[in-house]
This record gives C-alpha cells, structure tokens and sequence, in this order.
C-alpha cells in the first residue's frame, strides 16, 4: 500500500534533516520523508530543484504533503508546486508539529487530504 510522503522545505539543511531523523523514529519505514534545504552551495537558502526532486522521491502514489518553516521557504514551495502536476499539497501548519502529526497519520494509513488536515490541526494544540 502506497503512503503519503512528506517533504520537508528549509532555510538550513541541518534543521530539515534533524526534523526528519525525529520524524523517521515516529513513523513506519515506509513513509518517505525527504529534507528540501539549503542551496547547492550550502548556504542558507531554499532551493527549486532540490524541492522539485524531494517532492517526486517522497511520492509513491498516495500523494505528498510539504511542509515550509519560513516566508521565503513557503514562497519556493508554492512556486515549484505550481509547475508540478497536481498532487503534492503545501500545507499552512507549524513545521516541526505539523511534521510530526503528518508522520504519525501517514503511517496510520491515511489519505492525503487527513495527513494534511493532521498537519494543519497541529497550530491548534495548547501551548503551556
């Protein structure tokens, strides 16, 4: 059965990737989980090509929620989903809870609509 992936669309490489060592230990190997970070040069940044690549890795088949944690990220994600067939879905949501809510339901099984809307639900969670 195909799950949901998701795409991870950072400022800093180091960021995405410790986010995506957390959320590999919160769901099933078979949810592909892919950092989108940095520029080519590894510097602070995003990068076009490397969220279009992410994003056709994280997919296979059940679709594919990206997840941005700044401004101009979120600007560079829309930009290259725009141009991609529909299907990955940019999804408003706190990036390091909306992640982990993403990861927690993709593994469940659920559709690409339900991870979304997982991640979206995140912002609502009480703060202490």
């Amino acid at each position: 059965m195909a799950l949901v992936g998701i795409v991870l669309v950072s400022h800093s490489e180091r960021l995405a990737l410790g986010l995506s060592d957390l959320l590999r230990q919160v769901a099933t190997e078979e949810v592909r989980i892919e950092p989108a970070a940095g520029t080519e040069e590894g510097e602070l940044g995003t990068s076009a090509a490397r969220i279009e690549a992410a994003v056709h890795r994280a997919d296979t088949g059940a679709g594919v929620v990206v997840l941005a944690d700044l401004g101009s990220a979120v600007l560079t994600a829309r930009t290259v989903l725009e141009d991609l067939p529909a299907g990955p879905v940019l999804v408003d949501a706190p990036f390091v809870e909306g992640a982990v809510a993403a990861a927690v339901l993709a593994s469940a099984g659920a559709d690409l609509q339900t991870v979304a809307e997982a991640a979206r639900e995140a912002r609502d969670v009480p703060k202490l």
